[in-house]
């Protein structure tokens, strides 16, 4: 469907779109010049906790004398590692603070704690996933080319099984978008050489991390270095299983739209900041839970405004929910259990072709 088959949409006037993206790049507007001390200030701060607390939680579990102590730093490793991820690798990575002109908190130069390499995470990131953002056949984000997330993916058998995918893929999530990033890098390159250097890219970074979390830092931690390497691994698998709650809780629960790729034809300003608001949802947080998952809670505020930094979300979702509000626009959100059972809901019906999911699944709305 493309944004004019929405009821919600079909309302509006072309005046009323355009006043739309003019409300919209306002409060861009506004965010750009206003940044300042103030928000280099809270990445620099969020920056020294995440590393304080890596340091910290390893420490703790190479030294606790109780299997509780353990427990407690692979916890405190994995929140770590969620932070360094998602409040800072992927905002920095957005280009959320390239206008600090610090080289060391720049969208080119910060490396990530995940398998894959950042350089090619940007490109199918920012560009395939925010530009294009729940377009089938375009958005490589939609589903993450193993899942069926709408009906009008064409459904095949191997989908029957894509519960128990995206179980596996939620566990290694960080496994999951290395591939799914180095495809998109290898399928864009023009000469085998190219290629050959995606390939390359993705093995030394895999080299890297292994090593780090796997080789030398529990060989740091001597005869202890069995528990160290399994902190690790259990680290790893909870900043995955995190992370994916928080990425799908913010894309397919319901009321987050999908497009046909015909809504791309002479899409306008206006009708591209519309796609992306319908085309997200919203789980309400306070400040905790907000900073852990990145400020991803402000998902709609932050596919509209995806290189403004994360610290402003919360600020710039009360205006966006007033303009939603102005022109009796929906503004999905929800709480996060609640958004992500949806989601549950439709990965399971749509494992099943349309008549068994509509014989099944008979209450539940439409995908």
């Amino acid at each position: 469907m493309t944004i004019r088959d929405i009821a919600a949409y079909a309302k509006l006037s072309r005046a009323d779109i355009d006043a739309i993206g003019t409300e919209l790049d306002t409060i861009r507007r506004d965010v750009e010049e206003s940044l300042g001390a103030r928000d280099a200030a809270y990445i620099r701060r969020t920056i020294v906790f995440q590393r304080a607390l890596d340091v910290a939680s390893r420490l703790l579990i190479a030294g606790a004398p109780s299997k509780a102590g353990v427990l407690a730093g692979t916890v405190a490793l994995a929140y770590a590692k969620s932070v360094e991820n998602m409040e800072i690798a992927h905002n920095v990575g957005h280009g959320q603070w390239d206008w600090m002109n610090d080289p060391e908190i720049h969208s080119t130069t910060w490396e990530w704690d995940q398998v894959g390499p950042s350089s090619q995470w940007r490109y199918s990131h920012n560009y395939h996933h925010h530009v294009f953002s729940n377009v089938l056949g375009v958005d490589d984000d939609l589903g993450f080319g193993i899942l069926r997330m709408s009906r009008d993916q064409q459904w095949e058998r191997q989908h029957l099984v894509q519960p128990l995918r995206n179980v596996l893929l939620a566990m290694i999530f960080e496994w999951g978008i290395a591939l799914h990033d180095f495809y998109s890098a290898r399928d864009r390159a023009d000469t085998e050489a190219g290629r050959n250097a995606a390939g390359q890219a993705l093995r030394a970074k895999i080299g890297r991390q292994i090593a780090k979390d796997f080789i030398v830092v529990p060989a740091l931690s001597g005869r202890r270095w069995k528990r160290t390497l399994v902190a690790n691994l259990g680290a790893n698998v909870l900043r995955n299983l995190w992370a994916h709650m928080v990425i799908f809780c913010g894309h397919f629960p319901d009321g987050a739209e999908r497009f046909g790729p015909e809504t791309l034809q002479d899409e306008s300003r206006g009708e591209w900041y519309l796609r992306q608001m319908l085309g997200a949802a919203n789980f309400k947080a306070g400040p905790v839970l907000a900073f852990s998952s990145g400020n991803l809670c402000y998902q709609i505020e932050h596919h509209l405004f995806p290189d403004l930094p994360s610290n402003r979300m919360a600020e710039i979702s009360v205006q966006v929910r007033g303009v939603c509000e102005k022109y009796n626009l929906p503004y999905t959100s929800g709480s996060l259990a609640g958004q992500y059972l949806q989601t549950l809901r439709t990965i399971f019906k749509l494992a099943l072709p349309d008549a068994g999911w509509r014989a099944v699944f008979r209450a539940a709305p439409p995908t």
